[in-house]
Parts: C-alpha cells; structure tokens; sequence
C-alpha cells in the first residue's frame, strides 16, 4: 500500500519549491528560503488566496495558520509584506546589480512597501524581455515604482506618465531619491492626477498597471486596445459580479476564469498574448498578462 505523505515530508516540498521559484525567477539576491510554521494558536491575517473582494484589497481578509518566509540564519522577512523599507533593511540589499541599488534607495525613501518593491521589480523584468521602448504610461500607478523600473530597464523609453486619480502623498519622496540616484530620470516621469478614462493613449505607447483590482484591470485593457498600444496588467482582487468568467467557471477557479476570457478578448482583438506569473510568494494574485498587436 501507498502511505500518505508525513507533514515533514510535505512541508519539505513546499520548501523546494518556493526556493526552486526563487531561484528561477528572482536573480537578486535573495538566498535560499525556509518555511517557519507559526506557533500552534497563532494567526496571520491574509488575502485568502482564491477568494475574491470586490473592488479593494483590503476589504477581505481571513485568519489561518500558514507558514511566514524568512531566511536561514537570518531575521524574519516576508516579501509579500506591506510593511515600510527603512534604513534599517539596507543590508539587505548588498549587491551592485540594479534590484539592490534600486532598493537601497526605496529604504531611503522610507516610504515604499517591500511588497511593491518585490512586485514592480518582477513585473517589470518580464515586461521588458517582451515589450521595449515606447512611452511608458502607468495607470493606476500608486508610488509609481513600476514605471521608474521600466525606465531603468530600458532607456530607450522616452518617459513616462503616471496616472492615478489620488496618488500617495509619498510618491513625491520616492520620485526625488530616484532622480537623485539617476538623473538621466530628471524630466522624463510626468505625474497627473485624473482618471484612466481621460487618458489620451496612441499606438506604441507601452500601458502597464500593476496590481489592477476589479473592474479596473479591463479598463486598462480596453483602453490599450483601442489605441493599439502594448499594454502590460497584472489583475488584483476579482469582482465576480462584474469580472466575465465566461462559461469557465464550472470548470476553474472563478478568478482565474476571469482572466482566461481576458487573454481571450485580447487575443480576439488582434494581439499577441504572453500569460505569465510572478513568484507567488509575493501575492497570490500573480497572473501577468501581456498583449502587443500583431
């Protein structure tokens, strides 16, 4: 008879591959992981992963025992964390290569959540081995973090334009450390507060938004489709009573039916449609779509 995997055993998997995705998908210098289980009768708050929250984030959230990321022979730090880069992580990030000086400045900054940081970097990277150049136009940009890593990817860009209808207050900090460490960035990042709607978007443009909630993720798509531009999402909290999952959802999770029929609709408007992922040890909402027109 086949025995049932020990919990040791499957928490050894679980181990292997999350390390397998960093290793694969995170060349920054994060080290080998391992998984700590919290103490019995303790709780995280989290986003349940595969349960859906309407238009916001924060609106959702739930309790379960799960294992917290932390490094060996190092001090607790979860990735997916919204809380602060400060000073006090800079020694984190040693290196010479580009994520480490990017995020020596976010600490800087003191303004960032790591969890963006994580984000925009691996979003960014998976952009720009597909889609370069291009006006880089960032809707529902937040701190904007996402459209400064495009630009430093690739400066063939010639700039940037950061839509938000009410961006943080610190993104203005964060813009001035980052110049301050590029200049050739001085100029080229222009922020508006309006609506995504009111865009005026042309072909060639590169439209990206990063953990788009909702509805909002089909603006985006919409809009860059009718302008032919490349467009660039990474869908956040699915609002099912919205959201089209087709008739797919007898057969898939509803959110990610939702973003297969958007894969789909791209494909059916006349572009080429890469589906990836970020490492989901930073959001359970990682599913990255991208489109450029044929």
């Amino acid at each position: 008879a086949i025995s049932r995997p020990t919990k040791a055993l499957e928490t050894a998997a679980a181990v292997a591959n999350v390390n397998a995705c960093v290793r694969d998908d995170s060349p920054h210098g994060l080290g080998p992981l391992q998984l700590e289980t919290p103490e019995p009768g303790s709780a995280e708050r989290r986003h349940v992963a595969g349960t859906d929250c309407g238009a916001t984030c924060s609106k959702h959230s739930g309790t379960e025992e799960k294992p917290r990321i932390r490094y060996i022979g190092g001090v607790a730090f979860s990735i997916s964390s919204k809380g602060r880069l400060s000073d006090r992580d800079l020694e984190r990030f040693p290196g010479n290569g580009l994520f480490d000086r990017v995020a020596r400045v976010a600490c800087h900054a003191g303004c960032l959540p790591r969890k963006e940081l994580y984000e925009a970097w691996e979003m960014a990277r998976r952009v720009r081995r597909r889609l370069r150049g291009g006006r880089i136009v960032d809707l529902a940009a937040g701190h904007g973090l996402l459209a400064y890593i495009l630009l430093l990817l690739d400066d063939s860009s010639p700039g940037a334009v950061l839509i938000d209808t009410a961006p943080p207050p610190s993104a203005a900090r964060l813009h001035a450390v980052l110049v301050e460490a590029w200049p050739r960035l001085a100029g080229r990042i222009v922020f508006e507060r309006r609506s995504l709607e009111s865009v005026a978007l042309r072909a060639g443009d590169l439209v990206a938004s990063c953990h788009a909630c909702g509805a909002l993720a089909d603006v985006v798509l919409d809009a860059a489709a009718a302008a032919r531009a490349r467009v660039a999402v990474l869908p956040c909290c699915h609002d099912l009573a919205v959201n089209d999952s087709g008739s797919l959802s007898g057969w898939l999770d509803r959110s990610l039916a939702v973003d297969v029929m958007r894969a789909v609709r791209l494909e059916q408007r006349g572009y080429h449609v890469w589906t990836q992922t970020i490492p989901a040890a930073i959001t359970p909402k990682n599913r990255l779509l991208l489109g450029e027109p044929r």
